[in-house]
């Protein structure tokens, strides 16, 4: 099969692609994220958010120019290995397969948690067998049911700001802006919190089947990763003025304790039912994205060759989608969510400073420049405050991928020679 007859069916319009990224960063994240990032930060929750929000947009920004430039599936792992060269592609897709995949988990974990507590393991590799039976049945299917289950998600959300605000126990005071928790605990707050943002790259990562790649990425990128940056602010805005930055620090389901503060009660199961279809969303996202990611380094040779076949009807990566949610599967029946979570975010924040330092190379002029500079040493940055379990186990799964490429081009050397 030659590459042309191997190509991904071009589907997605804009508005399926930004709803392609919404499902992935309003997802799960926004049901769990602010109470750990309240209890790394304090009162200096809301400047954690600003500070994830300009780091994600600037790797929004990097990633839109470099994907109008390289239209095909794979996102950073394509740039890096045009603009920087073979090893720092090969890096960015071990950074993105190996972080995306553990939050795959997360998410999963996130659905059985909501669902049924008592059996999160086994209702995780439910929804992961299900989520991947959808994505085998191609791109546009997986695009209609992830329109759907944004659209609940968002009127939970709505549901939860109306109810919080509207509230006699809402108050103003509580939005506290003070760094009680110092420097260290706001970059912190805000890496846990950009890992809920990170979900944009998913439109980068299907650009192989995207109509007019450069015009509706560039477009999508930003308008999604906008709609999500207001739908987080208005949330952890009215869940604080409720909880306080404390009481949101302990709170293990937050948006479901801060209803309930709020004196509605009966939305308590309905906010529950939201977080799980918004784990849902989240994971049939990740595994869109991961499997594409894993179908470009499979072209290449960085992973087996046979996970880079294309199904013959369905028009997508078949072998890599189910490789994927094996995996995926196996993880969720084993994993604890939060060590998933932290290990995740390290992985993709490698990941992106590999796609600003790509876009470095794009130019022209220092000011085309900044916004990639900006990018690149706020991950670095993010990534070196998170937990120090999460920065080593993330390092040492880096180095594993580093030493596979050395023993690859090792064996391609010898046999050339």
């Amino acid at each position: 099969m030659t590459r042309t007859d191997a190509a991904l069916r071009r589907t997605l319009g804009v508005r399926d692609a930004v709803v392609v990224g919404l499902g992935s960063m309003v997802g799960a994240g926004v049901f769990s994220a602010p109470g750990p990032a309240a209890r790394a930060a304090g009162s200096g929750l809301l400047p954690g958010l600003a500070l994830a929000a300009l780091v994600a947009y600037c790797n929004a920004m990097s990633s839109a120019r470099l994907a109008a430039r390289y239209p095909a599936s794979g996102g950073t792992y394509v740039y890096g290995r045009e603009r920087l060269g073979a090893f720092w592609g090969h890096l960015a897709g071990w950074a993105f397969v190996v972080g995306k995949t553990a939050s795959c988990a997360a998410m999963a974990l996130t659905v059985g948690a909501y669902v049924w507590p008592g059996q999160a393991h086994a209702v995780a590799v439910a929804a992961v067998v299900a989520l991947t039976a959808v994505n085998y049945g191609g791109i546009h299917k997986s695009a209609w049911l992830t329109r759907a289950i944004v659209a609940v998600v968002l009127a939970v959300l709505a549901a939860v700001v109306v109810v919080c605000l509207a509230s006699g126990r809402a108050g103003a005071g509580r939005l506290d802006t003070g760094l009680s928790s110092g420097a260290g605990g706001v970059l912190q707050a805000a890496g846990l919190l950009f890992f809920a943002f990170a979900g944009y790259a998913r439109i980068a990562t299907l650009g192989e089947e995207v109509r007019d790649p450069a015009r509706t990425i560039p477009r999508a990128i930003p308008v999604a990763l906008g709609i999500a940056l207001v739908v987080y602010a208005c949330v952890i805005v009215a869940v604080l003025t409720v909880l306080g930055a404390d009481r949101l620090g302990q709170a293990a389901a937050p948006l479901a304790d801060a209803v309930r503060t709020a004196g509605a009660p009966g939305l308590v199961p309905v906010v529950r039912a939201g977080a799980a279809v918004a784990a849902l969303g989240s994971l049939l996202a990740l595994i869109l994205g991961v499997s594409r990611t894993t179908l470009a380094m499979a072209r290449d040779g960085h992973l087996p060759s046979a996970l880079a076949a294309v199904h013959p009807r369905f028009r997508v990566p078949h072998r890599a989608e189910l490789a994927v949610g094996a995996v995926v599967a196996v993880l969720a029946a084993t994993v604890d969510v939060r060590g998933a979570i932290g290990f995740s975010s390290f992985g993709v924040l490698v990941y992106y400073a590999i796609a600003n330092a790509s876009a470095w190379t794009l130019g022209p002029g220092p000011r085309a420049r900044v916004v990639p500079t900006v990018g690149l040493l706020g991950c670095a940055t993010l990534a070196c405050a998170l937990p120090a379990a999460a920065v080593v186990v993330g390092a040492g799964v880096l180095a594993a991928g580093v030493a596979a490429y050395g023993v690859r081009r090792w064996r391609a050397d010898r046999r050339g020679a």
